[in-house]
């Protein structure tokens, strides 16, 4: 028995932006919609999510009928994906506890465990350099309302922490 899907991996993209755009244009169709001259906040996602869902048909479709079969799907790293998405879910659950910098050290070594290539130095490094970064410019520049340090009594006594 032949096999219908020709080009597994274009289908399932296909199918993958359907889903998404489908999503995106039913959020944004519970928003005003408005025209295109007045256009409301639900008019963007609306469109845009509509757009990606027909492109997702399209790339299923044409996957249905290619003349040449394309490599199949492979197995999805769910292990390397709970180690990327987990610490970034943590880092907005606990900012406001923990503060900026024990969180953005948390994200970025947790987060790198997921490489093949995890070396903890250089890691280390990356990690106190962006946390320096995002301090100047998030907390320093921007004046977001970000703890630099956690709320505890100890470290309300930092000048560096009372930014």
């Amino acid at each position: 028995m032949k096999h219908l899907i020709k080009n597994p991996r274009d289908f399932w993209a296909g199918v993958m932006f359907f889903t998404l755009g489908a999503l995106f244009a039913g959020v944004g169709f519970t928003y005003k919609i408005g025209t295109a001259a007045r256009m409301g906040p639900g008019y963007f996602p609306l469109v845009l999510g509509l757009m990606l869902a027909a492109f997702g048909v399209a790339i299923a479709l044409l996957a249905l009928r290619d003349k040449n079969a394309g490599p199949g799907v492979e197995k999805f790293h769910w292990n390397v994906t709970f180690w990327v998405l987990f610490p970034i879910v943590l880092f907005g659950v606990g900012l406001k506890i923990m503060g900026m910098i024990f969180m953005g050290l948390m994200v970025v070594i947790v987060s790198s465990i997921a490489s093949e290539e995890f070396k903890l130095r250089p890691v280390i490094l990356l990690a106190i350099g962006l946390v320096i970064f995002c301090s100047i410019i998030f907390v320093g520049g921007l004046k977001l309302p970000i703890p630099l340090c956690p709320a505890f009594g100890v470290f309300e006594q930092l000048a560096a922490c009372r930014v």
